[in-house]
């Protein structure tokens, strides 16, 4: 009886491990869920970003052993009234300024502070290019009209077969996707809540089965675009990309802090816009850029692929290069371009200028006719101040 009894107080002890296990789980599930639910409302939005990895699944990129690389100063730059006022209106967080390479004007906002790792969003996907433009360049992916299934064969049957790897690097891919942040249904939210409860990026890539265009025919901005070219270099290199980046971009730029990085429930980074860094250091992957690629005296990224990934590339003329933002008017404002996240992240790379602006905000109106071109003249008055 006795030995009964103890089977049955071990099966007893057992089932409430598993059962508090479970309720464990199914709690941070909750908990990253309200996450998404609540992102972005007004009391929490500033926090929030920057604070990610309290919130989502994540991992630390490694920086490297090298040390920080310098930003040397340069003659300090007050922001004007006008500035100023954008400033204020747009949410912005975080400003920095690089002329000449040099740090000219830092700020803070919202209680925000210069240690703040802030959310990247789509910002991510340009670097995600430059790492691309490595493997292209050491011909590991040398053939950009390549169909994205040769390196992606799970995308077979899917909205992305017969897509190229250049229609993807365009956001051409004719992929039917609603990019909508404010409806709650669209696949941009869905994909948030895939994200959220620990689901697979890949099989959400590999569930898309409708389109809206022929591949290659019209740029139509689809973020899942960015994250296929993730599946492209894992598929080419069997290595995470983000493990690349680390490698290929981040350690050799000397950041100040280890990068976090936003990943589904199977570990998969989320390169499409889970890179998470400072102010500061948004600005040095600018600084690189405006360089062709070049920092201290390494060439990270080829400066080839520098001038095409941010020269026009999209079919149309839409304004968009290998996932870097191409003004439309850009020849006659010194050939400058950017990487742009939603909530108002920039960085803002100014050739004819010398100048890098480096933006972080929590801006819940970014959404309204004609901010983003209200935001892409104060940066070209930012570049051009002194």
């Amino acid at each position: 009886m006795r030995k009964v009894l103890r089977i049955a107080l071990t099966v007893l002890v057992v089932l409430i491990g598993v059962a508090g296990a479970a309720a464990l789980w199914k709690r941070e599930e909750i908990t990253r869920l309200l996450a998404v639910n609540h992102l972005f409302d007004a009391d929490r939005i500033v926090a929030n970003f920057s604070h990610m990895d309290g919130l989502f699944f994540h991992r630390s990129l490694d920086r490297g052993t090298g040390p920080v690389s310098a930003l040397p100063s340069g003659p300090p730059e007050t922001l004007s009234p006008e500035a100023r006022a954008w400033v204020e209106r747009r949410a912005v967080t975080g400003l920095v300024i690089l002329r000449e390479g040099a740090l000219v004007h830092e700020s803070y906002y919202h209680g925000t502070a210069p240690e703040d790792l802030r959310i990247s969003w789509s910002m991510a996907k340009s670097v995600l290019s430059a790492l691309f433009g490595t493997l292209h360049a050491d011909g590991t992916i040398p053939d950009l009209d390549a169909e994205v299934t040769d390196f992606a064969p799970a995308l077979k049957g899917s909205a992305y077969e017969g897509a190229t790897i250049r229609d993807v690097l365009t956001m051409s891919s004719g992929v039917a996707f609603n990019e909508d942040y404010l409806d709650f249904n669209s696949d941009i939210n869905r994909m948030g809540r895939v994200l959220a409860l620990g689901g697979s990026m890949d099989g959400f890539a590999a569930s898309l089965k409708t389109r809206d265009a022929p591949p290659g025919t019209r740029m139509h901005y689809v973020s899942i675009d960015t994250h296929v070219i993730g599946m492209v270099i894992k598929g080419a290199t069997g290595r995470d990309p983000a493990d690349l980046m680390a490698e290929r971009i981040i350690a050799p730029l000397g950041l100040e802090a280890s990068p976090v990085m936003l990943t589904d429930g199977e570990g998969t980074a989320f390169v499409l816009g889970g890179l998470n860094l400072r102010t500061r250091d948004y600005a040095r992957i600018g600084q690189m850029f405006l360089q062709g690629g070049a920092w201290n005296g390494r060439q990270i990224v080829p400066a080839p692929w520098v001038a095409a990934s941010t020269a026009h590339q999209a079919p149309g003329g839409a304004g968009y290069g290998y996932q870097w933002w191409v003004p439309k008017d850009n020849a006659l404002h010194g050939n400058d371009y950017l990487a742009r996240g939603i909530y108002g992240q920039y960085i803002y790379v100014n050739p004819a200028a010398r100048a890098v602006v480096a933006v972080n905000a929590a801006d819940r109106l970014f959404r309204e006719a004609g901010v983003d071109d209200e935001n892409l003249a104060m940066l070209r008055a930012l570049a051009h101040a002194p």
